[in-house]
């Protein structure tokens, strides 16, 4: 029987703890855990209430190598996923390798001092894993994660050539309140006030933060037509190498008005920054500071109604017969079935589930592969059945080109 350690409790962690316990055939003896043993414990009895599976906890610190190592050749799992902070998965991938423990995550690898992610550093351990006949599986989230896998597809069965993709998030959700952020604060406000690229051409272009937005028609009823801002996300990085023939790539994430005069608000004042300051003979980060003052994403699940909307509108030249033509291939999510499922809003699925499905292909021995890769160089269709069978259900229209300006 396989064991699988899942770290990290926060919103997507839940998640991820109640999909692997609804499949525990598949995951077999699940442990849970964390720096903070009490949301652990939580989530185990939210668990047990739900499914009757008793799953393990743990306090962990996912920072020390030598305690994940020690822990690890105790437990002696066949799987980490790591649902832990970005900041944290490279200790965690260099206790996969001593220990000999198969590795995925949702998020790739951001230095905490400096508002930068890139796969750079974690794409430098794929001799090691190689060499240990070890598989690590980068960013099986929703996006990156789904959306790679859906580009996958759209080439494997639809495409002989994708020229140009534009990764569409639309949260239509509302939670009542005057500011939240829907995932953790510190990294979603580090994403946003970042600049915006985009890659064309083969090179990358750099824009101002949320300078370019426009409205787009959602194909769902309920999300309708929302406003739209271009971002970087970091699948971009990885599907601009990997998907041959791509000419262009880019991110574009709903925000409301409410969102943006809050988000501006305090940029302006300082508080999204990542530089220390000296407050009452103290160093604190200001972002570190807003986060601990903000609601915590998990506590917005009973609060939140409305629908997501994420998907991949795909153009290219169709097989067979070479014509061009754009697809979208997308989810809607309902944040109110979300959580009366497994207690979290939508973000948080859609943020989860993707993670269990992606050790689902690992556990199989599907995407077992020694070395380290992102979701869209596996095979992706155990993966997209499976988003259909555990509550991700996906459609495939046509569509229009998205025209900017």
């Amino acid at each position: 029987m396989h064991k699988t350690v899942i770290i990290g409790a926060g919103g997507v962690g839940n998640v991820v703890a109640h999909k692997c316990a609804q499949d525990a055939a598949t995951f077999g003896e699940i442990w849970l855990a964390s720096r903070t043993l009490e949301k652990c414990d939580a989530i185990a009895a939210d668990i047990k209430a739900a499914t009757g599976v008793t799953i393990q906890t743990a306090k962990l610190d996912a920072d020390n190598v030598a305690e994940v190592v020690a822990f690890l050749k105790e437990v002696k799992p066949t799987l980490l996923l790591n649902i832990a902070l970005p900041y944290q998965d490279l200790t965690l991938m260099d206790a996969c390798l001593e220990a000999g423990v198969h590795y995925l995550d949702t998020a790739n690898y951001e230095p905490q001092d400096t508002a930068k992610f890139e796969y750079k550093w974690q794409w430098a351990y794929q001799e090691k894993f190689k060499a240990a006949g070890l598989t690590a599986i980068l960013g099986s989230g929703f996006d990156p994660g789904v959306t790679n896998a859906y580009c996958a597809y759209a080439l494997k069965h639809y495409f002989e050539e994708i020229e140009n993709v534009d990764i569409l998030d639309a949260n239509a959700g509302d939670h009542g309140l005057p500011f939240a952020t829907n995932f953790n604060p510190e990294i979603n406000l580090r994403e946003i006030t970042a600049n915006g690229r985009y890659w064309e051409n083969g090179e990358w272009k750099e824009t101002k933060p949320l300078e370019i937005g426009l409205d787009y028609p959602f194909p769902d009823e309920h999300v309708g037509t929302k406003k739209i801002y271009l971002l970087y996300h970091e699948e971009l990085e990885s599907l601009a190498q990997n998907l041959p023939g791509l000419k262009r790539i880019r991110f574009w994430m709903t925000f409301s008005d409410n969102y943006i005069k809050h988000l501006t608000v305090l940029k302006n004042i300082g508080m999204t920054s990542i530089e220390p300051i000296d407050y009452e003979g103290k160093q604190i980060i200001p972002i570190q500071f807003l986060k601990a003052i903000l609601p915590d994403p998990a506590s917005l699940g009973p609060l939140t109604k409305g629908k997501t909307c994420i998907g991949c509108l795909i153009t290219g030249k169709l097989k067979g017969t070479g014509e061009p033509a754009t697809k979208f291939i997308y989810n809607v999510c309902d944040h109110e079935e979300c959580y009366a499922e497994v207690k979290s809003q939508a973000i948080s699925y859609t943020a989860g589930v993707p993670a269990m499905i992606g050790g689902r292909q690992m556990l199989s021995g599907d995407w077992l592969k020694p070395g380290v890769w992102n979701v869209e160089q596996l095979d992706p269709d155990g993966f997209m059945a499976d988003c259909n069978e555990w509550g991700l259900p996906w459609q495939v229209i046509d569509a229009e080109p998205l025209q900017v300006g």
